[in-house]
């Protein structure tokens, strides 16, 4: 697709990759709207984008139909989705917290799914959309303490498969991303001690490049799943 005609929802949008991937389409030409729970950063993530911003919690069903509404009417339309919303809880198994477990699939799987739900909607009656979800390598292959984020990102997975089998009918591409560490906030939102900048490891840009690039193909063409390794990392 060209990205000038890109009409872009971005779920987390204020922070990490989210917010890369606003500033790169919007370097291209493409109309983004950003998404949100934290309202203080989302505030500042719009200004400095200059972007519309939508405060929601997609694992709250009425939120996420508002959130959507209002993006479409903001662009006069939509057509691409990257469900980038989600966060980890990592515990091992004889500490993990059914709260905490369940918190994580109320966003990273719930959340992904009535915010893919609504756009398709959009999609299939206009015969034509683009859903990008955000997943990880750790939905290829599990880890100690992993339980949580891992078989959320596995789900999503098994969704986006699923969501293309359904889509791929009415022209409606379903790719998958599959990101290793990237440094972000990321870690330290899970709770975990703040790691030091390392040149060697993926960054932000990084993805929000693979993202570009995978809308970019022209329409007759897509990608359904991209994994992204840094080249050789150093600890």
């Amino acid at each position: 697709m060209q990205l000038s005609q890109a009409k872009v929802l971005i779920t987390g949008g204020n922070t990490g990759l989210g917010y890369a991937t606003a500033r790169l389409l919007k370097q291209k030409g493409a109309t983004v709207v950003i998404a949100g729970r934290n309202a203080e950063t989302l505030a500042q993530a719009a200004s400095e984008l200059q972007v519309h911003s939508i405060q929601a919690d997609v694992s709250n069903e009425a939120d996420v139909a508002r959130m959507v509404n209002e993006a479409t009417e903001k662009m006069g339309g939509i057509n691409v989705l990257i469900n980038n919303a989600g966060f980890g809880y990592f515990k091992s198994l004889t500490e993990m917290d059914r709260e905490g477990f369940e918190r994580v699939f109320a966003t990273n799987v719930t959340g992904a799914m009535l915010t893919a739900r609504e756009c398709a909607r959009h999609f299939v009656a206009q015969q034509h959309g683009n859903i990008i979800n955000i997943a990880s390598t750790a939905g290829r292959a599990g880890f100690a303490m992993g339980t949580a984020y891992a078989a959320s990102k596995f789900a999503l997975a098994g969704m986006s498969e699923c969501w293309r089998a359904e889509l791929r009918p009415h022209n409606v591409r379903v790719m998958l991303i599959n990101p290793s560490e990237v440094q972000t906030g990321f870690v330290e939102n899970s709770g975990r001690e703040p790691r030091p900048f390392n040149p060697t490891k993926l960054q932000a840009d990084d993805i929000a490049h693979t993202i570009c690039a995978l809308l970019e193909l022209d329409d007759r063409a897509f990608v359904t799943e991209a994994t992204v390794w840094a080249t050789n990392p150093k600890n």
